[in-house]
């Protein structure tokens, strides 16, 4: 292995920088681009409402591939690993975070957690009603999910 041709990484630094800073900049401009067909699509509707359309658009969208997450089970077998690691109860955006950390998605994105949190919290709901988690309140009013205790 050749020896580094400087101590401080300093060109590395410098380029790694470059990179994240093109990086967020090209976020921005689809971020921008974004919503610039939102407000055109937004545009068309409007039109259409005035040339008097009044079918369901909607419907007439192309379908959406579905991405797919999660396996069969998986969600649910995360939020229940997450759930007997845990030293006491935990909301539902803490196990969303703690999933999304391990499964090495980015935990700044928060569309992604907040929706990861409402269907963790939605898996969640359904393993309270088969007896395998509980809620509870604490006191600022947050749901706080543990493992039912099982007596045999």
């Amino acid at each position: 292995m050749k020896p580094a041709r400087t101590e401080t990484y300093e060109h590395t630094v410098s380029g790694l920088l470059a990179k994240r800073a093109d990086l967020f900049n090209e976020a921005e401009r689809i971020r921008d681009r974004l919503a610039e067909i939102k407000n055109d699509v937004s545009a068309l509707d409007r039109v259409l409402g005035t040339l008097g359309y009044t079918g369901d658009l909607n419907a007439e969208m192309p379908r959406q591939k579905r991405d797919v997450i999660f396996g069969k089970g998986e969600l649910t077998r995360a939020i229940l690993d997450e759930l007997r690691g845990a030293s006491g109860p935990l909301t539902s955006r803490e196990i969303a975070q703690a999933i999304v950390a391990l499964g090495g998605h980015d935990a700044r994105d928060r569309k992604y957690v907040s929706d990861l949190t409402r269907r963790v919290g939605k898996a969640l709901r359904q393993q309270r009603d088969e007896g395998i988690v509980r809620s509870g309140v604490d006191n600022k009013g947050n749901v706080m999910w543990s493992l039912r205790v099982l007596h045999r």
